[in-house]
């Protein structure tokens, strides 16, 4: 995309905890940072700054007034500015709506980039005063970025002014997993161990499968892990069930090319980088229709859909993938197609660079 102002842009990316942070929306913005490292740009730079921090909250107001001011300063020494304010939902968005209206005092167009697995629960359950301010936030956006079809309809909604565009989440290209080195099928959960993950159900699925030996699964992830640990030995899947606590980016890797079966039967999510991660590696993913899953996971082709909350359909799902090898192959070898032409980091950094070069020009309409 051709920049009309001739000038390059001068990108202020605000996340929550920083490069390395646990949540997606770190996990994304740490893709952008290596891919904008990787092929530097005549055309804009990026600055990343954060505004919860890995520390204690405590420190959360002191950071967030740290943003305010380098955007402000950002304005007076780049020519084009632009904020890029990745949200997500209670305090998120309280630091946010400071940010955001610091850019529209500054005069910095912002881009709004909506993360959030419950924002929806959220916003709908704000005082009308609060609401109203979130409104405004997003309608006075230059852009809205969300991460599928159901978030786009959802923010119209609420926000009618809001210039929406769908940009899902992105991982890079990753080595095709290796599938039938094992005798057993090898099932993984990535995510924070918990009810809204849909651990409890993933338990009771695998106890009704627990008397097949052709299985193991291993859940990692940080949360209740000794909770879970316990019921998963009461239910009497100690043998066939590891839980590995919270892993690192490079132990996820070795993970999920040691794996073959994804599992994730949240009850809400936005776009899980979990499951992207997991088509990337050609992985068969079992998952829930909850958030934009929908738009990346269709029933049947590039993954299995199972209803929320529903133990005895999750166990179902599995079993046909435990009893059929090539199920899994063609499984995964469909996701991994998918990924490689919708869900690729590459094209969708160039795509993030489009929205903010034309997030400029909107602000200059």
């Amino acid at each position: 995309m051709n920049d009309p102002q001739g000038q390059p842009l001068t990108v202020m990316i605000v996340t929550p905890l920083g490069e390395g942070g646990k949540g997606g929306i770190d996990r994304i913005m740490d893709g952008v940072r290596r891919d904008l490292e990787a092929r530097p740009r005549t055309d804009m730079s990026a600055r990343f700054v954060v505004t919860r921090g890995q520390g204690s909250i405590l420190m959360a107001p002191a950071l967030t007034l740290q943003t305010i001011a380098r955007l402000f300063g950002a304005r007076m020494t780049a020519r084009r500015p632009v904020a890029h304010i990745n949200l997500s939902s209670h305090g998120s968005t309280i630091r946010k709506l400071f940010v955001a209206a610091a850019a529209r005092a500054a005069g910095v167009p912002y881009v709004i980039h909506l993360h959030g697995s419950r924002f929806r629960q959220y916003w709908d359950g704000l005082p009308t005063w609060l609401s109203n301010q979130v409104k405004i936030m997003f309608e006075n956006a230059a852009a809205v970025a969300v991460l599928g079809g159901v978030w786009r309809d959802y923010v119209e909604a609420k926000a009618p002014r809001s210039h929406v565009v769908i940009l899902p989440n992105a991982t890079p290209a990753a080595p095709q997993a290796v599938v039938g080195e094992s005798d057993r099928t090898r099932i993984l959960f990535l995510g924070r161990v918990g009810e809204r993950k849909g651990v409890p159900e993933l338990l009771d699925a695998l106890a009704i499968l627990k008397d097949d030996p052709r299985w193991s699964a291993v859940i990692a992830g940080d949360g209740d892990v000794a909770g879970f640990e316990a019921k998963s030995e009461a239910l009497g899947l100690d043998a066939a069930v590891r839980f590995t606590g919270w892993v690192g980016p490079q132990q996820v890797d070795e993970l999920l090319k040691s794996s073959d079966v994804l599992v994730l039967p949240s009850h809400d999510e936005n776009l899980p980088m979990s499951v992207i991660e997991a088509m990337s590696h050609g992985l068969a993913v079992v998952t829930t229709p909850v958030g934009a899953v929908e738009d990346i996971i269709k029933d049947g082709e590039t993954g299995l859909l199972v209803p929320v909350g529903d133990a005895d359909r999750l166990a179902q799902a599995l079993r046909s993938l435990v009893e059929s090898p090539d199920r899994i192959k063609a499984l995964g070898h469909a996701a991994r197609a998918f990924h490689a032409e919708n869900l690729e980091i590459k094209p969708y950094v160039d795509r993030l660079v489009a929205i903010w070069k034309s997030a400029a020009v909107r602000a200059k309409a």
